[in-house]
This record gives C-alpha cells, sequence and structure tokens, in this order.
C-alpha cells in the first residue's frame, strides 16, 4: 500500500537512511527541512518527494506542511544542543508538531525515542520521555520506538568507538564503561521505523528495540577491537567524575563538549529493553553487535556511507543557514588569492573534491593537525570530524572544521565556511574557469584581536596556500 508519509529530520543521520527505503517502497514522502539549501537527495525516484521548510520553534511555520498525510515519522531532537534549555525547545518542539499534526488527516505518528526504564534518567532521556509525553496526547495513533546505543556507518556511537579503540592500545576510562546497555543495528532501527508506520498492531504503545547483545560498555569497546584485529587493554578509575570524564571523551573523539557531556551523563544509566515482543510481532531478526560492526566497516570499504552524524549543523558554530554564509564579503577583509593554470580541469576537480580528512589539505598536513590541535584545546571542533565519504562532498557536510556551503561540480566551485574557534569569520573557495584554478582564503577580522590573528598567521598562509594550490593543481601530485 502506497502511503503519504511525513519525514521530519530529513537531513539527520537517521533520516537520511529511512528516506531511501521509503521512496524505493512507493511512498509519497514530505521532507520537512530547516533549510533547503542543505537538502539534495541523489535519487532516482524525485517525482516522490516533496520538499517543505519548516522551524518547528514556530509554529506559524508549519502550515507548509500539507494536511492529506497518511502517517509521520517524528525523528527531532537536540542531543549535541550548546544551550542549556534544550528540555525547553524539545518540548516546544513537540507540542507545535503535535497541535499541528492533530489538525490533519494523518493517521499514525511514529516517535524514534531512547529506551526509559531506569528509575534515574539523564537530562536528555528525560527530556525524550517528556516529548514522548506530548506527542501521545495529540488524536492520531501513537507508537514510540525505544532505543539505546545504535551502531551503523557514520552514526556517533560507532564514531565514537572507533576514535577510542583506533588511537588509544591503553585506555584509561572512568567507571561507567562498566554500564550495561542492549545496542542495535542501524539496518534493523530502519526496518523497525518502516515495518511499525500504520501497522495496527503498533498503535497506541511503546516498544523497546535492541540487539540480541546485553553488553557493558566496556565489552563493546574489546569487541570492537577484536572485530579490527586490534590487541587493546581497558583500566576503569573511579576518579573520573561526570565532567572529567565529558573532557576525556571531548578530547580523545570527534564530539563536541555539549554532545560529550550529554553522553556521559547517558551511559552513566542502563538502557536494556523490557521485552523483545516486537521482534516477533515485526518479524525482525536484529543482528549481533558483532554483526552490526562488520556491517558497518563494509559499507565504509565500499564507500556507501549514507549519513553521518557529524554532519549536523549543531556540531559547529552555523546557527542559521547556509545561505547566510554563501556570499563571501569582500570590504573589510583579508584575503589570499592564489592562480595556477592547469592542464587537467577534470582531475583537479577530483582532487578538489577529495580534500581533507584522511586525504588531508595537499600541503604541510602537520600544520592543519597542529591548527586542529590548537582548535580543540579551545573548545571549538578540531579536524576530528573527518569527512563522510573520501571523494563525495554535498552542501551541508562537515569536512574537518570546515562546513560545505556550496558544493556545484557543474559549476566547478566549491565553498567552505570555517567552524574553527577564530576571532572573526573564515571562507576557503576553489574554482576552476577557463583551464586556470582559482584558490581564495578570506577572512573577515572581528575588532583588534583578529587583525592581530591574522598579521600572527601569515608567515604560514604564505606557504601554506601557495603550495597547497599547487599541489591541486599538479597532475602528477601524489599524497
Amino acid at each position: 500500500m502506497h502511503m503519504k508519509i511525513l519525514l521530519t529530520g530529513a537531513t539527520g543521520y537517521i533520516g537520511k537512511r529511512l528516506l531511501p527505503v521509503l521512496l524505493e517502497n512507493g511512498h509519497q514522502v514530505v521532507c520537512c527541512v530547516g533549510d533547503k539549501s542543505r537538502f539534495r537527495p541523489n535519487t532516482p525516484h524525485a517525482a516522490q518527494l516533496e520538499v517543505v521548510e519548516v522551524d518547528f520553534l514556530k509554529a506559524a511555520t508549519l502550515a507548509a506542511i500539507p494536511t492529506d498525510l497518511d502517517g509521520a515519522y517524528y525523528l527531532l531532537h537536540s542531543m549535541s544542543a550548546t544551550s542549556g534549555n534544550f528540555e525547553e525547545q524539545e518540548a516546544l518542539t513537540a507540542t507545535n508538531f503535535s497541535q499541528y499534526m492533530s489538525r490533519t488527516q494523518v493517521k499514525h505518528v511514529v516517535y524514534l525515542s531512547g529506551i526509559v526504564n531506569d528509575k534515574t534518567l539523564s537530562r536528555h532521556l528525560a527530556s525524550r520521555k517528556h516529548v514522548e509525553d506530548i506527542l501521545a496526547a495529540g488524536s492520531y495513533n501513537f507508537t514510540t520506538l525505544r532505543a539505546g546505543i545504535i551502531v551503523g556507518s557514520g552514526s556517533a556511537s560507532f564514531e565514537i568507538m572507533r576514535d577510542l579503540v583506533e588511537k588509544l592500545p591503553v585506555m584509561v576510562a572512568p567507571k561507567w564503561l562498566n554500564t550495561r546497555c542492549q545496542p542495535i543495528g542501524i539496518r534493523d532501527v530502519i526496518t523497525f521505523l518502516h515495518k511499525t508506520l500504520l501497522n495496527e498492531k503498533t498503535f497506541n504503545q511503546s516498544f523497546d528495540i535492541g540487539g540480541p547483545d546485553i553488553l557493558s560498555y566496556r565489552q563493546m569497546l574489546l569487541t570492537f577491537a577484536e572485530v579490527r584485529q586490534l590487541k587493546r587493554y581497558i583500566i576503569t578509575v573511579p576518579v573520573l567524575t561526570p565532567r572529567l570524564s565529558s573532557y576525556w571523551l571531548y578530547f580523545v573523539t570527534s564530539v563536541s563538549y555539549p554532545l560529550a557531556v550529554n553522553l556521559v551523563n547517558s551511559m552513566m544509566v542502563e538502557v536494556i529493553c523490557k521485552d523483545n515482543r516486537i521482534n516477533e510481532l515485526l518479524q525482525v531478526n536484529p543482528l549481533s553487535f558483532r554483526e552490526a560492526i562488520a556491517t558497518a566497516f563494509r559499507r565504509i570499504d565500499q564507500n556507501l556511507i549514507i549519513s553521518s552524524w557529524k554532519d549536523s549543523l549543531i556540531s559547529g558554530n552555523i546557527s542559521t543557514k547556509l545561505s547566510a554564509y554563501i556570499q563571501v564579503p569582500a570590504e573589510g577583509c583579508f584575503k589570499d588569492k592564489q592562480q595556477v593554470k592547469i592542464s587537467d580541469p577534470d582531475a583537479v576537480m577530483a582532487r578538489i573534491w577529495s580534500i581533507g580528512g584522511d586525504n588531508g589539505w595537499y600541503a604541510a598536513n602537520w600544520l592543519w593537525q597542529l591548527r586542529g590541535l590548537i582548535d580543540k584545546l579551545v573548545g571549538g571542533t578540531g579536524l576530528r570530524r573527518g569527512r563522510t565519504s573520501p571523494d563525495k562532498i554535498n552542501t551541508g557536510d562537515a569536512l574537518d572544521f570546515w562546513r560545505v556551503i556550496l558544493a556545484d561540480k557543474e559549476q566547478r566551485r566549491l565553498l567552505l565556511y570555517a567552524e574553527m574557534k577564530l576571532p572573526g569569520e573564515a571562507w576557503l573557495e576553489f574554482r576552476i574557469e577557463n583551464n586556470i584554478l582559482y584558490q581564495e582564503a578570506t577572512f573577515r577580522p572581528r575588532g583588534v584581536k583578529g587583525r592581530l590573528y591574522w598579521y600572527a598567521v601569515l608567515p604560514f598562509h604564505f606557504f601554506i596556500f601557495k603550495r597547497m594550490a599547487e599541489s591541486i593543481a599538479d597532475v602528477n601530485y601524489k599524497k
């Protein structure tokens, strides 16, 4: 049966994975996004897709959502939010959604939440439960699927474990690594979401979803190491407070500090499914933790990562639409301009589209790494976000400590905006015109401090940017 389905959080980690499944099954999908410029799905099913721009904190904007809906997915949350009142934002978002959905023809709303069966909940999990209560009050059938740790290529949990296991042969870790949880593979989460919608057997109920394994975080890290054929040792100590644990996670992995705080608070709470009755109800046999890890690495090896938590705008310092940054300022700015004649534009484009991440920045990578370390020490994103794909770039992606503002292969133009900690704003642009590579770095200083910063790094910029442009343009360049 083909349905008209509303998908919120369409640019998020789960939403990007669920969308192609819905389209491939013939459904009409209405995607709610905060910024249309970030949403350019590459799909052969474009005729089944409608995109509306909505800010769920502003009730009036929900009028853009059509009312002739059959089902809806609620995939909105603010775990990485830097503001202290994320609970209020999540409650307001849920209230606006519920009230508007109650005025539509929607028959069923499905919400993906966190497992909340522990008596003492973290702020994050308590907020999720409050959102569930708000959504359940609407005049439609409602189902909550509650998941713990979600394991898949690009998921926050997977990437954090990967950072820890692959970088630290010996870990001196907090005692909460002994907390137990029930991880689930992303493939199974998507299957549960798809099979639940408009299934009357699931109406007006809550279900815990999880894999077959109940493991401590310590056991998960050691199993991850075994899958990667690495020998790792973990020493747990009781002296690391939640604050110190958050700093530990922040400096060792790619997470932002606000996300580290929320993760640590959640990891101190046991998250285990009460029962697995939904497995039989929907005929789903979830992967084991070991299988989920192996599946994730197969997708990475095949360059098939659809989405990554790192691409969320909230992981950087952009707080508005990307279009606000696409016009690079000319007045009151410092610029470094490089021009290089090229003989093979396609090869040069391929190198531009592969910049950053494991491939580096084509010149003085150790200086880029040092800048990333300094950024991390002062509370920035650092270089650990890397990139989602080694050779694909989409508008809105995170790229080390940059954000992709524009990625247009037809125009042969890539525009990046800096999300590192700076006394000002910075852009880095690459474009090819008439067999010439144009590379332009722009810095708009904020006060005297910004100007002093530019002059302090000017000698490095002269060396780095000139050599970077020459290396990108060189057809014989080897990493």
